[in-house]
């Protein structure tokens, strides 16, 4: 499993999303232009002491991402989507693709990739969730189809803030 994300623009949820990437073996890639320095603090902050354990990989464009993972599965995930998150069949070196936090995924991406865009399900009230929530939602889905083949749990450890 993979996650991208696509020209994030707050520190805190990349460095939010980076820890869970490192607390499920998952490689972060970001993607385009950053709207921060990966050296500041505030993703250091967020990602805590684990930001240097993040399998991280930047790319240039979209294309980047796509020719570093040849052949793998893309699922794109925007509020503009049809398609429920839990209603598709993850594959272990699926990449989950989320746009900034502002904009979404561009425009462009959603047309190119219409039959692999997902949604996060609310109640109408709001119009998006916090990202880092909603890589953490559909990361834990994938990994649950996948019986969490890439964490080696132990039955005392738990899920707790700590």
């Amino acid at each position: 499993m993979h996650i991208a994300l696509v020209e994030p623009e707050i520190p805190g949820n990349t460095g939010s999303i980076g820890r869970v990437c490192v607390g499920t073996a998952t490689p972060l890639h970001l993607v385009g232009k950053l709207g921060f320095s990966l050296d500041e603090k505030y993703v250091r902050r967020a990602g805590l002491d684990y930001w240097k354990d993040v399998d991280l990989h930047v790319h240039a464009d979209f294309d980047a991402l796509v020719q570093a993972l040849p052949g793998a599965a893309l699922h794109l995930y925007s509020a503009h989507a049809q398609q429920r998150y839990d209603q598709v069949a993850y594959g272990p070196d699926d990449v989950l693709v989320f746009g900034c936090e502002t904009k979404g995924l561009p425009l462009q991406l959603r047309q190119r990739f219409a039959d692999r865009l997902r949604f996060v399900p609310t109640n109408g009230r709001i119009r998006s969730l916090n990202l880092a929530n909603v890589a953490t939602a559909v990361l834990f889905e994938a990994l649950r189809q996948q019986n969490f083949a890439t964490i080696a749990a132990r039955p005392d450890q738990g899920a707790g803030a700590g």
